[in-house]
Order: C-alpha cells, then structure tokens, then sequence
C-alpha cells in the first residue's frame, strides 16, 4: 500500500489569483510590456521541468498532446470507456494539475515526489483511448514507454529530491557526489565562476583522470573551453556553453520585444542585460541587469527572471529558474513604504554590536504587487531580491509582497487547522492574514536585508577594522572571515538557504514586538496584541508542521523554510519557563494526535530574550563565516530523533497522518489581439490544466519537441536511457 503522502487528493485547493482589476488599470503600452515579459518567463519556466527529474519534461509533453486535443471535459467520456471510476479521472487530473503546478513531478515545496493515484493499466488504457492516441500512436506509444515507469516508480531513492544516494537530481549527472559538487565549487570559485545558472555534468574518466562538464544556461551553444584544475586535484573540468539553448532563446526573444514598450531607460538596459544573460550564460551580464532593475524604482508593472533560488539544488548552490510579471496595489505599498523609511530607526534594535550591520542601508523598493505571472516551480508569499551578496551588501536590492497569493494561500478553514486548542482556532483564522503579512514585511525588508558579511577582498583589503571588532559571543579578535570570491552560499552550501530563511524569520519575530512596527500596519493597543500572540503562535505550529518535510532514512531535510522554524521551535522549547508547551495526545477520531500552547504573557520576555540570543548567534556566525560553527549549531537544532523531552519522530508520524495538502493557483494568460487581452480560468483542477495548454497554444509543437530533445540530451547524464520520441 502506497502511502498517502506521495498521492495529491483529490480534495486539494486550487485558486486562481485574481489579477483582473490590477490588470485593467495598465495602459496599452504597460499590457504590452506585461505580456512580453510574462512570455519570457513561461518559456524560462519550463526549463525548471529539466532542473527537476528525469521524467519530467516527458511526463509534460504527455499531458500537452492528451489535453491540446481534448479538454478535460471531453476526455472524461474517454476515461469512462477506459474503466476509470469517477474518483480515478479526477485523481488523474489532480495529479495532471500537480504537475503544471510544481513543474515537475515532486512537490516545490518539500521535494517530495507524488504519483497519479489510479493504476497504471488505467491510465495507460485512458492514453490509449484518447484522441492524441488515435491521431499519432506510434508517436504517443513512445512518449508512454519513456516516462511511464518512472511516473509511477517509488523506489527508496526516487522519493525525494538529493545528491547521491539520498535523493533525485538533475543539476548533477547520476554518478555524482558530495566530494564532486564540493570539487566544482572549489572550481568555480577559482575562476571567479558562478554556479547559479549551471548544472554539473561527471564524465567517464579518462587517463585515469576524473572529467567534468560544467554546463551553463545559454541561447549560444558555441565556446566550449576546456580548463585543467589544480594538479593537486588530478582533474580536469570543461565549460560549455548551451544548456536550454531553446528555451534560452526565447526567453531573450521575448526580453527584446518587451523593451520596445519599457517606461524608462533602467528598464531598457535592465531587459538588455538579462538577453546577454541568457543569451551567452553570462551571470555578470544579468548582476548588471539586476543593477538597473533596483534602480528602477517604484514601476507600474514589476518583473524579475533568472536562475534566481537555490533551495532544490542538494548543495545549495544553482539557482533554479524563476520569472514573474506583478502589477503594484498602491494602497497596501504604501504600508510598507513607511516600514521602509522606519528601516533605519529599526536596525539598531536587532541583537548584534553595530559592526555586524551594514555601513549604510540602502532604501529599498519595497511594494505590494498582485501577481501576473509567476513562472517556476511554486509561488512565494515575499522575495528578497537579487541574492548577489556584493549587490545586496553595497548597491541595495528590492522586496516584494505578493498580495494576491496571500489573499488565497492562508486562508483556512476551523476544521482543518490541526494542533491548536479550540479558543486559539478562533483568534487564529481571524489574526493569521494581518499577522504574517507583519511577518512578511519584516523577514523580507529587514530579514534578508540585514547584517555585513566581513570580506577581504582579492587586493587584501578588509571591509571592516579588523584589530578592533569582537566576536560579542566570545570577546576575542574576529579570526575569520569571506575571501576574495567566497559568498554566503558557496561557504554554507547545503545549509546555507535554510539558515538564512532561519534568521529572517527570527527577524520578523523580534521586530514584530515593536510596537512602531504594528502601528505601520494599522494595529494598536489590543488588536497589535493578538497580532503579536498569532504571529508567535503561528511560527510553533509551523515548527511542528515542519517534521512532514523531515526524511528519518537520510536524516535530511527537504525544504529550506520548514527546517527553520522548526529550529525556531526546538529554541522556543529549549527557553523552558512554560512559554511554549508540546503534547502528544489522542483525537476525537481515536487516532493520535497533539496539541501545542504558547503563554501569551511570556513571549515578550522569555521569547523575546530566547530569540535575542540565537538571532545574535546567527548573524556573528555568518558575518564571520564560521562554516563550522554555524554547521554545529544549526545542524544541532535541526535533528529530529526519538530522544530528550519530545519524541520528535513520533510526532513526525501524527503530524504526516494529519497533514493538509498545499494549495495550488491557476494563473491567467495573455494574448494580443489587437490589444492586448487577459484570459482568466476557473479555480480547479480542469481550469490550471487548461491555462497551460492554451498558454503555448501558438507553438506547442515546436516548444514539445524541443523540450523533448533538451531531455534525451541530458539522458546519459541522469542515469537512464531515454527511449526515442
């Protein structure tokens, strides 16, 4: 029997984000500039298929051919000739939708896979009966042989996302490791490469030497070059240019007829840049574009794209592919705005001496934007943007809140919200919007954008007075710090992305017991209170939320912001006094279950003090690049065992049999017609698989032979063969 947690039920919530009166206020020439972006960033976006399995691009193509020549309605009369029950063709949509949704076939947020819940003979029958089959079944016969076992397959190491023996990955060839994305790294970082736009190829040995390809992300295939490494590594690597050659390219493509109905000359060089980008595979090229784009300040209509995140690549260090088109809610921006120009006053309030703050903080853009487009594998509620550490420490960068996402992704239902007693349910579905958009505003702004990384630079120079600053922690000397090309992430690679969403939230939760800060928002006296109460709340039930996304097998983690308020939680515990208090328990369904409590008159003194010494923990160690240090600490807090005063795996088990399944959004579309005209769907399954069949309906072919092709390419690199299509 398959566990439950590797199907998406049937029941799942689909929304659609509603952009149509954002949408209607845009000029002819801000709906063009809209559309042209948005077509960059659903090409770029199916490059995330190939970042994600080896299956997924076919898998995608598959459901393209069967949908394109028959909506879901229609094939549903198909279905019933294929014997599938009514349950089986709506868990097959769901699973269809799922797969739209995330890019790929495992969950964007936990990398867990999920497989369509209906028997493989059935769906295979429904294929055969349908009219894609029927128009071209040599062709669809082939596509089914390519993906179907892998569709289903949930052998130990496909279950999740990882390197290695621990999981899935195909920013790495299948014989890759630990030691080789470490050798890369050690690589890149000697060629003052970046690693967000590439993938790591391993190659047969030869001479007994180890061969790698490092591949980037580029329209231009042409420029292999190939570099020995240092002969103490006995290696060599080659970097070539042409991963997603196609895809690349229209992206760019779409960049460059975007800018012919740009506001202002930022927005020119910006889309100018980001073409070379991704044009050549030139990471300083889109570090330029990212420039213009902070400058850019205050637009009508927001963008950004590129390999932007780096949570699923195991070792935390390739950006996944991401773009999206956003148009500004002037009224909740302005909120915001305010806590932008209180930045200054609030900084100093963070735990840490001065010297681990920045020289100067740079004001940030910070608006409210209701979604367009959001291309890639999930959508986020905030983005702290670009993740260039020398952009962000010196020149500034931008956040964003999505407010139509957070309009529809949090809203929750009484009796579906697990873990709390009854009269915290209450105040909870009432407090949860204001309350993490208070969160939102303060992890994004003064989250990520907090703290000084101390650097020395390739000419020896330091950026902070190195005979005077001290470690508060411990009183000395700092004796350790970022050189030369060294980033956050290459230094913390695979806990680098979680300990960072680890201090932001931190942040959040400190500042919000300001009372400036609520009064930003709108809450005073007792209703910043009950604010402040949720937000706390909130923060421990998700750390218990957070072991669904733990894997016992590997003692792995599978999503980046989960383990960190779960280490948030076991901090809470660990500050004892009764402020927070975790029960195992049994339901009212007999079943086990649990409650977690949180005293209310002591987050603002046991809380506050506990998050104030781990938050100063946090930010002296990674100022001061202490790998080591931070990898003790962290890794500490995240283990989740059997022992000690709760049994976290135990938990683990009731949190998994109690689990709500993440919503999903259908997103619009846009077509010109003269003008140009938004395309709005229904929020349900049927409706998300729609928006994306019509959403390359011009060239679907062409985009599905080329996806096809990107795949068999990368075939011998992951591990399997992939059969001709």
């Amino acid at each position: 029997m398959v566990d439950s947690q590797y199907f998406l039920p049937n029941d799942i919530g689909i929304s659609a984000l509603d952009c149509t009166e954002a949408f209607r206020l845009l000029s002819p020439r801000e709906k063009l500039y809209a559309h042209y972006l948005s077509r960059s960033a659903w090409y770029g976006g199916l490059a995330v298929l190939l970042q994600t399995s080896p299956e997924s691009a076919s898998i995608f193509v598959l459901l393209q051919r069967l949908f394109r020549k028959q909506p879901a309605a229609q094939l549903e009369s198909m279905a019933t000739a294929a014997g599938l029950s009514p349950e089986e063709y709506q868990a097959f949509l769901v699973y269809a939708a799922g797969l739209y949704a995330n890019m790929g076939n495992y969950k964007s947020f936990g990398d867990t896979k999920f497989i369509p819940n209906l028997p493989k003979e059935k769906l295979k029958a429904l294929v055969w009966q349908s009219q894609a089959f029927q128009d071209s079944p040599s062709e669809m016969e082939a596509l089914w042989d390519s993906c179907s076992t892998l569709l289903f397959s949930l052998e130990d190491q496909q279950k999740q996302l990882g390197l290695g023996d621990k999981g899935v990955t195909t920013y790495f060839s299948g014989n890759c490791c630990l030691e080789d994305a470490e050798l890369a790294q050690k690589f890149l970082d000697s060629k003052n490469l970046s690693a967000y736009n590439t993938r790591l190829f391993k190659n047969k040995s030869e001479e007994g030497k180890a061969s790698y390809e490092v591949r980037l992300a580029s329209a231009v295939q042409k420029g292999e070059s190939a570099m020995s490494f240092l002969k103490s590594y006995d290696c060599v690597f080659m970097v070539s240019r042409g991963d997603y050659a196609y895809l690349m390219k229209k992206v760019s493509e779409n960049l460059e007829k975007a800018k012919e109905h740009a506001a202002n000359e930022n927005q020119k060089r910006m889309l100018e840049e980001y073409a070379q980008s991704f044009t050549f595979g030139s990471i300083e090229a889109h570090k330029e574009g990212s420039r213009f784009w902070i400058k850019d300040k205050g637009p009508i209509v927001e963008s950004y794209i590129g390999f932007i995140e780096s949570y699923r690549d195991p070792f935390g260090s390739r950006g996944e592919f991401e773009g999206f088109v956003a148009v500004v809610n002037k009224a909740m921006s302005e909120r915001f705005a305010k806590l932008v120009s209180s930045a200054e006053v609030l900084l100093p309030e963070l735990p840490w001496p001065k010297d681990f703050e920045k020289d100067r903080f740079l004001l940030p853009d910070f608006t409210s934007l209701d979604v367009l487009t959001f291309a890639g594998s999930g959508i986020p509620a905030g983005i702290n943007i670009p993740n260039y550490d020398d952009i962000r420490q010196s020149e500034g960068f931008k956040n964003v809140s999505l407010g139509n996402v957070l309009a529809v992704a949090y809203a929750t239902q009484k009796d579906k919200l697990t873990f709390l007693d009854e009269e915290d349910k209450d105040m909870y579905i009432k407090w949860k919007g204001p309350s993490f958009e208070v969160q939102v505003g303060l992890h994004e702004l003064l989250g990520h954008g907090s703290g000084k990384l101390f650097v020395q630079d390739e000419k020896g120079t330091f950026n902070f007075e190195q005979d005077n600053v001290r470690n508060p922690e411990t009183g000395e000397q700092i004796t350790t710090w970022y050189k030369g090309n060294e980033t956050w992430d290459s230094k913390f690679s695979t806990i680098s992305c979680s300990y960072e969403e680890c201090r932001a939230e931190c942040v959040g939760l400190y500042l919000c017991l300001n009372k400036h800060v609520l009064s930003i928002f709108g809450h005073e006296d007792e209703d910043a209170n009950e604010v402040v109460y949720i937000n706390w709340l909130n923060m421990v039930r998700a750390g218990l939320l957070g072991l669904e996304f733990f894997t016992p097998e590997s003692k792995s983690w599978r999503q980046a912001h989960m383990q960190a308020r779960f280490v948030i939680l076991r901090v809470l515990l660990e500050a004892g006094e009764g402020l927070v208090t975790l029960k195992e328990s049994t339901g009212k369904d007999g079943r086990p279950d649990a409650l977690i409590t949180l005293d209310r008159s002591k987050v603002h003194t046991v809380g506050k003090a506990a998050i104030e010494r781990f938050l100063c923990k946090l930010q002296v160690i990674k100022s001061t690049a202490d790998v080591e240090g931070g990898r003790a600490l962290y890794e500490g807090y995240s283990a989740v065992s059997d022992t000690g005063s709760h049994n976290f795996l135990r938990l683990r088990e009731t949190v998994l049999l109690r689990k709500e399944a993440r919503k999903m959004f259908v997103q619009a579309n846009t077509r010109v017609k003269g003008h140009v005209e938004l395309v709005e769907y229904e929020g349900s399954a049927a409706g998300l698989i729609r928006s994306f069949t019509e959403r390359f309906a011009d060239d679907a072919e062409e985009v599905e032979a080329h996806l096809l092709e990107l795949n068999k390419r990368d075939a011998p690199c992951c591990g399997r063969s992939l059969k001709s299509v």
